[in-house]
């Protein structure tokens, strides 16, 4: 009877030999998993802190481009409202040479005939010194 038991025995000490052997195994599955669970939440939180100190820096470059942004359109403005003052200021002296240059042409095409009256205008004034004078003209004029 005794190898009745003797069976069993040998049976049990495989099983349990097995049940151990999974024990073992699944504790090192489960050792293996925390480190894997520790390391990953080692780089999760690398990568939180990364990603916020890449929003507050994009933040910041958000507003310093937004104070970039208004001070040159706040200098585009100035420049604009400039332009039209000086568009406005050269109309004018355009106006003023267009007004010169037609003085100009009608001193130019009149320029014989002022001459003529002109002259006209000496000999006059000097015929009528001499008579102030005493000269007497009256036998210059048959």
């Amino acid at each position: 009877t005794w190898d009745a038991y003797a069976k069993k025995g040998e049976e049990s000490t495989g099983v349990i030999a097995m049940i151990d052997l999974l024990v073992k195994d699944l504790d090192k599955e489960m050792t293996e998993a925390e480190t894997e669970e520790k390391h990953a939440q080692v780089e999760y939180e690398r990568i939180m802190s990364e990603s916020a100190e890449k929003r507050s820096a994009d933040s910041k470059l958000l507003t310093e481009k937004g104070s970039t942004k208004a001070d040159t359109e706040a200098d585009l403005q100035a420049h604009e409202e400039g332009k039209e003052a000086a568009v406005k200021e050269h109309m004018a002296v355009m106006k003023y040479i267009q007004s010169l240059h037609a003085e100009c042409d009608w001193l130019v095409q009149y320029y014989d005939v002022r001459k003529e009256a002109r002259t006209g205008e000496i000999e006059s004034l000097q015929k009528a010194k001499a008579v102030l004078s005493g000269a007497d003209f009256s036998l210059l004029q048959k």
